[in-house]
């Protein structure tokens, strides 16, 4: 699916002046809106289908000296009852803003609930999470996944996760491979999604172990449970530290299961490999193999600025680059293929309905400053016009930035209360 000058017929990616020479854009109709930007590319608006929002710029307060994910979990477990809920809001807020300045107008985002420090400091973050929702809404898209504790859990706890998931989550997530029950808990997990109808997103083996294995299980639950295109796993980290044998008995596996997944490229290469001399490990998932099974396999963000990962802002370009990095892939074929995995592929994933650009879509895009994909890879360019909503949200105006006064407002409050 390469953009293309002037021509029609490729309705995910194409250059403005094909919707300029239309007049308006199809499916406007409170204004005309012409467009002539002399061949800059126009992509549906981007999809992020893994972030940790709530998590985000919290370096500053949450360090990790080893850099190891143990550590992460640790001191941010530890961290976690010190933040208020306006803080947490806001750090939602700003790095929600800034993927959309970006180009991501839709957002998954798995939520700490840490209920070992008690109910009131898990729920400061589910209510930032909602209220941050709901300012956000019409602006950047959010789903809210919950991660989902089971090890030693109690009868009060889960009657909490329970009373959690009834002030209107899109989902349940957690991370079952870092228990030391991990299947039970996965029962447990899916337990809860078959009761309240929700989609499962769960963190599943992030680890360079070969014996840190649940994904093969999972794809069993999923197919037992009749919840197939239901479930999502991300970041497979020790699928690639299987035999190939193994692997491909996976594979297979999530195929006849239709799992969707999500490789977080970035955090990955950061995180694993650290007890590796010599030749270390990438840390990534098998990406090409698990896109040759038919998977559905999107590329995603993950944590930003935070103690799993110092770097990072939020841009699926900056991501998919890092992604083609990772696995090698750098023909046409793969840069197209590298825009389905932050478009259409997260799309499905995220169950969105009637998504892309075309006759009788959503208005809902990016123009991106570069002449084709591959100089929109090489170049990276900054410049980003995000349209959503029936208004410009960010990039149209000379004065600021944003779109509207009241989203300058926004960015610029979330931005001066964190520092």
């Amino acid at each position: 699916m390469e953009p293309q000058q002037g021509v029609m017929n490729l309705p995910g990616f194409q250059t403005l002046d094909s919707f300029a020479k239309q007049g308006r854009l199809p499916g406007l109709t409170s204004q005309e809106l012409r467009l002539d930007l002399q061949g800059k590319l126009l992509l549906p608006g981007l999809v992020d289908a893994h972030m940790h929002l709530d998590k985000a710029f919290s370096l500053p307060q949450v360090g990790n000296v080893s850099g190891t994910l143990l550590e992460a979990i640790q001191n941010y477990k530890a961290m976690s009852p010190k933040f208020t809920q306006e803080e947490i809001k806001r750090r939602i807020i700003k790095s929600a803003m800034s993927a959309l300045s970006y180009g991501t107008t839709t957002i998954r985002t798995h939520l700490d609930f840490n209920l070992k420090a008690g109910k009131e400091v898990a729920f400061r973050t589910m209510h930032a999470a909602l209220e941050a929702k709901e300012m956000l809404s019409g602006v950047v898209d959010l789903q809210l996944f919950p991660m989902v504790p089971f090890t030693g859990i109690t009868p009060m706890e889960l009657d909490a996760v329970e009373e959690a998931i009834r002030l209107g989550v899109d989902g349940v997530g957690g991370a079952p491979h870092l228990s030391e029950t991990p299947f039970q808990d996965i029962d447990g997990i899916f337990g809860l999604a078959l009761k309240y109808g929700l989609p499962l997103d769960l963190h599943t083996d992030e680890s360079d172990d070969p014996q840190v294995h649940t994904v093969s299980y999972i794809a069993e639950q999923t197919i037992r449970h009749d919840y197939q295109g239901r479930v999502t796993v991300d970041h497979l980290c020790s699928l690639s530290a299987l035999s190939q044998e193994k692997a491909d008995q996976a594979i297979a596996l999530m195929a006849k299961a239709d799992l969707g997944a999500v490789t977080l490229p970035a955090v990955n290469l950061y995180l694993q490999g650290r007890g590796d001399r010599g030749l270390v490990r990438r840390g990534a998932t098998r990406i090409r193999e698990l896109l040759e099974a038919g998977i559905r396999l999107a590329t995603a963000s993950d944590n930003i600025q935070d103690p799993f990962h110092p770097f990072g802002r939020g841009d699926l370009l900056q991501i998919a680059l890092i992604t083609a990095y990772s696995a090698h892939m750098g023909s046409a074929a793969d840069q197209q293929t590298l825009l389905r995995m932050i478009t259409e592929i997260p799309a499905s994933v995220l169950g969105l309905r009637n998504y892309g650009v075309g006759i009788g879509k959503p208005i809902d895009f990016v123009i991106v400053d570069a002449q084709s994909a591959e100089r929109m890879f090489t170049e990276q360019p900054v410049g980003r016009w995000v349209y959503k909503s029936g208004k410009w949200l960010h990039g149209a105006r000379q004065d600021s930035s944003w779109g509207s006064p009241e989203l300058t407002a926004l960015w610029d409050d979330s931005v001066l209360l964190l520092k």
